[in-house]
């Protein structure tokens, strides 16, 4: 995997509305063949923290295009790549 510091935001709909939120990182994932992008629209969740949260995206098209991550097994990996980014801060 290779993850990458994005700065630059992009818009996403949330409850029926254009939220503009910071691009935090990008990252690929070389054995299931895609990449994923992860932002914050600075909502805090229960837990106190600031809400992360990543898509999969087709870099030739660009970020205008999101994917919600679906496969419990992709979920798993994402939640380990947010594991490493969170422990090496």
């Amino acid at each position: 995997m290779e993850y990458t510091d994005e700065l630059g935001k992009i818009t996403i709909e949330k409850n029926g509305q254009a939220v503009e939120c910071d691009v935090l990182f990008t990252f690929n994932c070389d054995e299931l063949g895609k990449n994923y992008v992860g932002y914050t629209d600075h909502s805090i969740a229960e837990n106190g923290r600031k809400n992360i949260y990543v898509s999969s995206y087709n870099p030739f098209i660009g970020l205008e295009e999101l994917e919600a991550i679906t496969d419990p097994d992709e979920l798993a990996m994402v939640q380990d790549v947010l594991s490493e980014i969170d422990k090496a801060k």
